[in-house]
């Protein structure tokens, strides 16, 4: 008998007369694998390489000064688009790491153009860095760095929903591209 069961409750007996044998106790939480890794850790992981080719193994110069600050541009948009996205959805207050809930089909804003704009911002940044480099081996990374999401993270995303929201997803999904 448990100690609940001096207050006259017993969930254990009546848990127990209801449940397989081999369930597990209800408070028990099922994890679910997702990966533990999320985007923005990649895309430190894509800067760094960006970097470090840049430094290390330049390549053949593409760009010249004074162009290359145009990389400048092209990183406050990713960013402004990635963050503006956040925000969205912390304002309608749904998860913002992948696969955590998602209470909310956001469909407004920069979803009305794309369907991935955090990590459109992530692409749109690195590429920002390649051009701020001005040499040819970063350039590199932006389309290793979208393959990676795109395979990581959209795929699983999308089917999870695919899940969630049924239709509306499916409708939402026909209206907008999943890039660009």
């Amino acid at each position: 008998m448990c100690a609940k069961a001096s207050r006259n409750c017993n969930p254990c007996s009546t848990a127990s007369a209801t449940r397989p044998e081999n369930a597990p106790p209800p408070w028990h939480t099922v994890r679910v694998k997702y990966p533990r890794d999320i985007p923005p850790m990649w895309f430190l992981l894509a800067m760094g390489a960006e970097v470090a080719l840049h430094m290390w193994s330049p390549g053949p110069r593409l760009i010249r000064y004074p162009w290359t600050i145009s990389g400048l541009l092209l990183n406050l948009l990713g960013l402004r688009l990635t963050l503006n996205s956040v925000q969205r959805f912390r304002r309608e207050k749904t998860g913002v790491r992948p696969f955590t809930e998602a209470t909310t089909l956001i469909s407004g804003g920069a979803y009305r153009f794309t369907r991935n704009p955090m990590y459109l911002g992530m692409v749109m940044m690195l590429a920002g860095a390649a051009l701020m480099c001005g040499t040819s081996w970063p350039w590199v990374v932006p389309p290793l760095f979208w393959l990676v999401i795109d395979r990581r993270f959209v795929a699983r995303e999308e089917q999870f929903l695919r899940e969630r929201f049924g239709a509306e997803y499916e409708q939402f999904c026909r209206r907008v591209r999943r890039w660009i």
